[in-house]
């Protein structure tokens, strides 16, 4: 019964939600009212090799990847999991429309064998490579994880120089704050925002699934925006609004994608500059 009534309870709560936000799976963020957001789209990834990024894995530096963790082959960009790491953007970039499309592959690798199967694309990134943990650079991270994705996490150095701002729940998730675009706002330096549905009962196990996820099982492709204008940055998946914050720290960076212990294949990066 206390299920059945946790089922029905996130369903209304579901159905609120977009009622109030106004969006649906099927309104393109892309264009404002007066059409002036989108300008020309700028594919980041090619299809063919990875032009415009460098690699970065843990204890090995840039492009330096003997196992092939990144690699490109018909048109997807395979990130194997193997080892901790990312691929960067040469460029910075702020005020602009990143549209990812990604699915989960089958393979995971120690030390998260078995659990959930977890990535990541880092905004704003800045500082020297490895910065963080010896991995990441310090960045705004819209987390990509099985129940998870759409998560705001700041990957930052305890500082204001890496923060967000986002209208939360009264009451916390996990330790974490959820994402209510009526509640209260809050500003976090570290730790994440749970996206506004993200299952209470989650668990770091591979192939979790919540009952009110909007991500694709494994194996089905899933569409991400991200959509960083001035000091605000919105999460979709799916065509979903799912997350957002606000008086974000930095406001621009580099872009880069993880690499952390699971198979995932992308087969569209591109980025759009749009007004502030």
């Amino acid at each position: 019964m206390k299920r059945r009534m946790y089922v029905l309870l996130t369903l209304i709560l579901s159905i609120s939600f977009l009622l109030e936000t106004g969006f649906s799976r099927f309104n393109d963020p892309s264009t404002s009212a007066n059409g002036s957001l989108q300008r020309s789209e700028i594919q980041l990834f090619n299809g063919k090799n990875l032009d415009g990024w460098y690699t970065f894995l843990k204890d090995r530096g840039r492009n330096n990847d003997p196992n092939k963790v990144f690699t490109v082959s018909k048109g997807l960009l395979r990130i194997s999991g193997e080892e901790f790491g990312c691929i960067t953007t040469q460029d910075e970039f702020e005020n602009y429309r990143l549209v990812v499309e990604f699915k989960w592959g089958n393979t995971t690798y120690a030390p998260r064998v078995n659990n959930a199967r977890d990535s990541g694309i880092l905004l704003h990134s800045v500082g020297e490579d490895g910065g963080s943990e010896g991995i990441w650079m310090h960045s705004i991270e819209c987390q990509v994880i099985e129940g998870g994705t759409g998560d705001f996490i700041v990957v930052g150095d305890g500082s204001e120089n890496f923060s967000v701002t986002c209208p939360v729940a009264p009451e916390k998730q996990g330790g974490s704050y959820i994402y209510q675009p009526s509640g209260k706002t809050v500003t976090i330096q570290e730790g994440r925002i749970n996206w506004f549905a993200r299952d209470p009962e989650w668990k770091d196990i591979k192939g979790f699934r919540g009952f009110s996820d909007i991500e694709n099982p494994v194996g089905k492709w899933n569409r991400i925006e991200c959509i960083a204008k001035g000091k605000e940055i919105l999460i979709y998946l799916n065509g979903i609004l799912v997350n957002q914050a606000f008086d974000v720290q930095p406001q621009k960076g580099r872009i880069q994608i993880q690499s952390e212990g699971a198979e995932i294949f992308f087969r569209r990066i591109s980025i759009t500059p749009i007004q502030p």
